[in-house]
């Protein structure tokens, strides 16, 4: 790969090959980004309603003497 770009300018690596391969998986990468960001959301959300849901139970069998 090295031999490919030796006697290129150096925009051609740092720049043109970087834009041009955007354009070409920009669709696929926005769209991996999307999914992970999303799962994270839905990850998140998960771990706050089972800790609420954690809390509410103990605070209720701690009010209450005999539990359920």
């Amino acid at each position: 790969m090295q031999e490919i770009f030796a006697g290129m300018p150096w925009w051609v690596k740092w720049v043109a090959v970087p834009l041009i391969v955007l354009v070409v998986f920009g669709g696929l990468i926005a769209s991996v980004v999307g999914f992970v960001i999303g799962l994270l959301f839905k990850v998140l959300v998960l771990v706050v309603l089972v800790g609420a849901l954690v809390f509410v139970v103990r605070k209720f069998m701690s009010s209450s003497g005999r539990g359920w």
